[in-house]
């Protein structure tokens, strides 16, 4: 097997995934789309350590590793996600510039906060 189609293959998944980063506004797909690179990055991996054919199987050892953090990423992702859905009401990403509650100049419910504060 040549070592291109693997290559193309991981190129591809990787531009989906950046291209998904980019483009996408919902937390959960970016997440997706991280994974998706991490993916493109244990194809690559997997694939050179076949081509080169090591002894000791570097390639896939540090696949494992990858896929091990990659998990974690993802299970402390998907909370902090699950928080601020329930906190915020919204997983749009273009939402949730402030991760203060009541500071931005934007916010309604500042001006009552405000004069609360002053009485």
């Amino acid at each position: 097997m040549h070592l291109i189609y693997p290559a193309v293959l991981a190129v591809l998944l990787f531009c989906t995934g950046v291209y998904g980063v980019l483009a996408r506004r919902n937390a959960i797909l970016v997440l997706m789309s991280v994974e998706l690179m991490l993916n493109a990055v244990n194809l690559n991996l997997v694939a050179f350590d076949i081509w080169l054919r090591d002894t000791l199987h570097a390639g896939q050892a540090l696949t494992l590793f990858t896929i091990a953090i990659a998990a974690a990423e993802i299970g402390i992702g998907l909370a902090i996600v699950l928080a601020v859905y329930r906190n915020r009401g919204t997983a749009d990403i273009d939402k949730l510039r402030d991760t203060a509650e009541g500071s931005g100049p934007d916010d309604p419910a500042a001006p009552a906060q405000k004069a609360e504060a002053a009485a």
